[in-house]
């Protein structure tokens, strides 16, 4: 005790210190991993919309909800680095949206209430998403069953504790529920439009509307382009007419890379061929060849029977040729290495057409009746068919297989589908003989229980074959990814300059590729897939900057900052300047033209004196643009169907896209216009649904320019 005491009265203060300075060290942990960031100055937005902020930990949440939706959809199919950069933007995009649509939404008074939530989901008529899931659908009708929602949410836990079928169906409640106001938001800019029918009319008549003319052009290339001087502030000014063609809405970069790829060598292909050649005859001898395979393969033993039809392969003819226990190969196919070895031979159709009665034991893991109950009502349809009744009634009377009973209980089935259903009753199928009957018993997910089989017909029947294949990846190995590495780490070691990483890259004959476009919040640069890590450097770099090594699916790449472009009007670079520059001078050239040769004249004197000739248009249409021979020029068309324009007479000067030209109208008319009215009113339906689709893709992008969007590309 009184060593306790002499602790506690000598060090409580050391001890206090020690617990203080512990709190602080806590404080600024969770500080640094971003729960106090905006605290000390740290910045965990991934976005800011107009001000307010999109969180790291709600976008990472977005993504994994995208993860878990795409799990669903494509029933558990792994994610390639392509989808994930895909999720990712898709996951950002959505919640940039909802900050502005919310917005717009709030100020409307649209919302969605809970006990919309609840129509949404438990209602007998719910939102498409929950009608379509799987789950709660009933076995009888095919139909959605919306009693199903609420007993399943009870049960689920029961029948999959592993939790990812409660997790999913959490997920797309989420995302139904959130999706609703945007739905709500597209609904009543939907609603809003509308075509009316004096419009429908008057695009009606300028279908039928026709016009000829006479007419001169004087091309611009008549005037040399050294007597045309275009300074850059005639450029600038050009440009700034045109803002609304010339600006940025949203800041780029562009980039140089050079890419090293990283593809298999002669070694690389010597050792899977190696490995091959030294099995070849333990694969040849092997008694389990499936458990060979297994050992052996980079991919796993299928051990279904396939015909020359079936089995793609170009060795298909040299394979088939060989007897039982023979092996085929090394051979290349489809950058793999292949062992084939021939277990099994039989005769087997190529198709089989069936028809079946089912009298299911399970549903989904869950008992519907018992065994013994199903093996007599199987046993007493067998009986009463063989008495003399209707297959065709009893597939209706007594089939739980729904997906049949409108087809007398009939499937046709491929040889190449065969792995795809129950091996008791494709082995019956494909191995039985026409005509013959018989009873299985099935175990899996969807028709487990008593199947009675008649087999109706089999086609092309032809030699099949079990195959065991042994398959190796050609591959880099580590020393031919260390030398890309290498060479890549070389080159970006050496020429850490804009002017060097020419220089090398030109002397050394790399292929130097560019990127354009590349923005802030972008994951993936076309050509080099995902590429995050790079689009941050990208943001980081000054132009002229040359990358470290980036490792990609593949190859290293090095890349050198090129060029960036801010929010607003267009710089005049070398890659615009050429286009302005020649507009500018068209339009100047343009005015030249008209000062030298008035309008109002004959067309054959204007023709004569600028050295062309007098051509005709004929017949052509008022909706279109395009005249024949002439090509796009919207306004002659304009002009020509010009109500003060009057047959005869001579239109001003127009200034065209590579010329000037003078009209003279020879004629304007029409052809009948349709009198049936489901014309004017498929023509009112069909142009109200472009202008619908087309108002409501540009609300969308008008909100998304009128927003402050910044992101922060050190976050995402």
């Amino acid at each position: 005790m009184a060593v306790i005491q002499k602790i506690r009265t000598k060090y409580a203060k050391l001890a206090g210190a020690v617990i203080a300075v512990s709190l602080v060290g806590f404080i600024m942990m969770d500080a640094a991993s971003g729960r106090f960031g905006d605290l000390f100055g740290q910045d965990s937005s991934v976005a800011k919309v107009n001000g307010e902020k999109i969180d790291i930990k709600d976008y990472s949440q977005r993504v994994k909800d995208y993860e878990v939706l795409y799990s669903y959809s494509s029933q558990g199919r792994p994610l390639d680095e392509a989808t994930r950069a895909q999720i990712n933007d898709q996951a950002l995009r959505e919640l940039v949206g909802e900050k502005i649509t919310g917005a717009q939404a709030e100020k409307l008074g649209i919302a969605t209430t809970k006990d919309e939530e609840k129509e949404l989901i438990y209602s007998a008529n719910p939102d498409p998403l929950v009608r379509t899931y799987e789950y709660f659908k009933n076995e009888q009708t095919g139909q959605f069953d919306p009693q199903r929602v609420k007993m399943f949410e009870q049960q689920i836990n029961q029948a999959d504790p592993s939790g990812k079928i409660l997790e999913q169906w959490e997920t797309l409640k989420a995302y139904i529920i959130r999706n609703n106001v945007v739905k709500k938001f597209n609904s009543l800019v939907n609603h809003s439009i509308y075509m009316p029918t004096f419009v429908a009319k008057y695009q009606l008549k300028e279908q039928t509307a026709l016009a000829s003319v006479r007419y001169v052009k004087v091309p611009y290339n008549t005037i040399a382009d050294d007597q045309v001087k275009v300074s850059d502030d005639e450029m600038k000014a050009y440009m700034k007419k045109r803002e609304g063609m010339y600006r940025i809405e949203e800041p780029t970069r562009s980039i140089e890379y050079i890419s090293f790829d990283v593809a298999p060598s002669a070694e690389d292909t010597a050792r899977a061929l190696g490995t091959l050649n030294q099995i070849k005859n333990d694969f040849a001898t092997a008694a389990d060849a499936e458990s060979f395979v297994n050992r052996n393969s980079d991919d796993p033993y299928n051990g279904t029977f396939v015909n020359k039809k079936t089995f793609m392969s170009a060795q298909a003819d040299s394979i088939f040729n060989l007897p039982v226990g023979s092996v085929y190969g090394p051979y290349f196919e489809n950058n793999t290495y292949k062992l084939t070895k021939v277990v099994e031979k039989k005769s087997l159709p190529d198709s089989a057409r069936i028809r079946h009665i089912l009298i299911k034991t399970e549903e989904r893991g869950q008992m519907i009746v018992a065994d013994s109950i199903a093996k007599r009502r199987i046993d007493s349809v067998v009986a009463a068919i063989n008495s003399g009744a209707s297959f065709d009634t009893m597939v209706i009377k007594v089939s739980e297989d729904d997906g049949s009973k409108t087809t007398g209980g009939e499937y046709t089935f491929t040889l190449q589908q065969r792995p795809q259903i129950s091996k008791e009753f494709g082995d019956f199928a494909f191995e039985g003989s026409k005509g013959e009957k018989k009873t299985v018993k099935v175990d899996n997910e969807a028709y487990a229980g008593y199947h009675y089989i008649e087999i109706l017909n089999q086609t092309g029947v032809a030699t099949a074959a079990k195959l065991a294949v042994i398959s190796k990846s050609l591959y880099p190995g580590e020393t031919t990814e260390n030398a890309a590495y290498a060479k890549a780490s070389e080159f970006a070691g050496k020429n850490n300059s804009d002017k060097s990483f020419d220089e090398a890259a030109k002397k050394e004959g790399l292929n130097k590729r560019m990127a354009d476009n590349i923005k802030i919040n972008d994951f993936q640069i076309p050509g080099l897939g995902s590429s995050r890590e790079m689009i941050r450097w990208v943001y980081d770099a000054k132009v002229g900057d040359v990358s470290q090594v980036f490792s990609m699916d593949g190859r290293y790449v090095v890349a050198k900052m090129a060029a960036k472009k801010e929010k607003g009007l267009m710089d005049l670079d070398a890659n615009l300047r050429p286009v302005i520059e020649a507009a500018v001078r068209n339009e100047k050239k343009a005015r030249m033209i008209v000062d030298k040769y008035k309008a109002g004249g004959a067309l054959e004197s204007i023709a004569q004196a600028s050295a062309q000739t007098v051509q005709q248009a004929d017949s052509f249409n008022a909706s279109q643009p395009f005249i024949p021979n002439l090509g796009y020029e919207p306004k002659v068309v304009g002009y020509t169907f010009f109500n003060g324009f009057k047959v005869g007479a001579n239109a001003p000067a127009i200034k065209g896209q590579d010329g000037v030209y003078y009209i003279n109208l020879v004629y304007r008319g029409s052809r009948p216009e349709p009198t049936d009215p489901m014309v004017l009113q498929q023509m009112k339906a069909m142009q109200g649904m472009q202008l619908k689709n087309s108002i409501i893709n540009g609300v969308d992008e008008m909100m998304r320019r009128s927003a402050d969007i910044t992101y922060n590309s050190k976050n995402l």
